[in-house]
C-alpha cells in the first residue's frame, strides 16, 4: 500500500472488518485462527479491509487475511502504523452491546416527517411508550423537537414542555428513556426526569454547553452525524467519500467527548442516514457500515421510515416503509450495528429476535 507521492492532504488511514460472524460460527472461526475477534468471542471477521485515503486522490484500498496484518503492519510508516495498531485495538476490544437492542421512537411533536402530532398529549405519548416496551423496546427514545429536512427550531421552553411529562411518565414506569434534543438545558432537565440515554443529531456541536452536560449527567451518549442544520442538510450534500468523511467527523467528536470527560466507554454513534445525505451517500454509508466499528463504540441505525433511496422517496410513503426498514435494519446488524432506531417496534423485535436465532446470538426473550 504504497502513499500517495504527492497528495496535499496527510493520508488516513480506516479498517473495515469483512466477512463477520456470529454466535457459535464466530467462536468455531477464531477457535481455527482464521478471523479477529470484534469486541468479544461471540463476534469475529474473517478479513479486513485496510484502506489509505489522501484526497484528492481515491483511496488505495487492500483485503487483508489476520495472518498478513503483522506482516502489512511493520511495512507502514510510525505514524500510520500506531494509527492502524489504534485501530485494531478498538476493533477487537470494542465498547459493542451483548446482543442487538431495538429503540423505539416517540415523538411528541406536531411536525415530524412520520408521526407528526399522534403522540402530543403527554398521557397518550406515555401509554403509547408503556406499548413500545411491551412489544419489545429495549428503550424508548422522546423527541419534542422536529428534525426532518427543513425542520424550524422550537423554542427550548416549548420542548421542554412536550418531553419532560413523557420522559417522567415512562421512567417511572421503569422503562429505559432517551431524550433526542441539541440542547444543553433540555438534556439537564430531562436527566433529571429520569432519562438514561442523551441522543444528539448534533453530535453534541449545536450547543456550546453540551458537552459539559453530557459528560456531567452519567448518561449514555449518541453521537450523530450531520451535515448541516435540520433547516438546510438536505440542500445540497457533498462527499467525496461518505463513510469515510463520517467516520473522520465521529471520531473528531469522541475526542471532543474525551477531552469533556466524557468517555469512550459511554458513547454509542450514528451515521446520521438521511441527514445530510441524499441516495448515493446513504448507499455508501450502509455498504460500507462496519468501518465504525473502529471507532470502538456500538453503531446505532436509524432508517425507519426513511427514503434513503429514491425509488423509495418516490414510491412509499413514509407508513408504507416497513419492508424496506427491516431490510436494511437487517443488513446492519450483518454489518456489526448494535441498536436500530425504529417506530414499528413489533416488527423490528421479531426481525432482530429471528436474525438472532440463526445467527445464535443472545436474545431478549421477547
Amino acid at each position: 500500500m504504497p502513499l500517495p507521492a504527492s497528495s496535499p492532504r496527510a493520508p488516513r488511514l480506516y479498517l473495515r472488518p469483512l466477512g463477520l460472524f456470529f454466535g457459535d460460527e464466530a467462536e468455531a472461526v477464531l477457535r481455527a485462527g482464521q478471523g479477529l475477534p470484534l469486541g468479544g468471542p461471540a463476534r469475529a471477521c474473517a478479513l479486513v479491509e485496510a484502506t489509505l485515503w489522501a484526497p484528492p486522490e481515491p483511496p488505495d484500498r487492500r483485503i487483508l487475511r489476520p495472518r498478513q496484518i503483522e506482516s502489512w503492519l511493520a511495512a507502514l510508516p510510525p505514524e500510520l502504523r500506531c494509527r492502524a495498531r489504534r485501530l485494531l485495538d478498538r476493533l477487537t476490544g470494542g465498547n459493542l452491546l451483548p446482543r442487538p437492542q431495538v429503540m423505539g421512537i416517540l415523538n411528541v411533536t406536531p411536525d415530524s416527517f412520520s408521526d407528526g402530532g399522534r403522540h402530543a398529549d403527554a398521557e397518550a405519548a406515555v401509554q403509547a411508550g408503556l406499548r413500545m416496551a411491551a412489544d419489545g423496546a429495549d428503550l424508548i427514545d422522546v423527541g419534542g423537537e422536529s428534525t426532518r429536512p427543513g425542520a424550524a427550531p422550537v423554542p427550548p421552553e416549548e420542548e421542554l414542555r412536550r418531553v419532560l411529562p413523557v420522559i417522567e411518565g415512562l421512567a417511572g414506569a421503569g422503562l429505559r428513556v432517551s431524550v433526542d434534543t441539541r440542547r444543553a438545558a433540555v438534556m439537564e432537565a430531562a436527566v433529571a426526569a429520569g432519562a438514561w440515554m442523551i441522543n444528539d443529531v448534533s453530535g453534541l456541536a449545536h450547543d456550546p454547553r453540551s458537552l459539559a452536560v453530557a459528560a456531567a449527567s452519567g448518561a449514555k451518549v449518541v453521537l450523530m452525524h450531520m451535515q448541516g442544520t435540520p433547516a438546510t442538510m438536505n440542500q445540497a450534500p457533498a462527499y467525496e467519500q461518505c463513510a469515510l468523511e463520517v467516520f473522520d467527523r465521529l471520531e473528531a467528536r469522541l475526542e471532543a467527548c474525551e477531552a469533556a470527560g466524557l468517555p469512550r466507554g459511554r458513547v454509542i454513534v450514528d451515521p446520521g442516514l438521511c441527514f445530510g445525505k441524499h441516495e448515493p451517500h446513504n448507499v455508501d454509508l450502509l455498504r460500507h457500515l462496519a468501518v465504525l466499528l473502529g471507532l470502538g463504540c456500538p453503531v446505532l441505525l436509524g432508517v425507519s421510515r426513511k427514503g434513503w433511496a429514491e425509488w423509495i422517496e418516490r414510491a412509499h410513503p413514509p407508513a408504507d416503509r416497513l419492508p424496506s426498514t427491516l431490510a436494511a435494519n437487517q443488513w446492519a446488524l450483518a454489518m456489526g450495528a448494535g441498536l436500530l432506531r425504529v417506530h414499528d417496534v413489533a416488527a423490528a423485535r421479531q426481525a432482530v429476535d429471528a436474525w438472532c436465532t440463526i445467527g445464535g446470538h443472545n436474545r431478549t426473550g421477547h
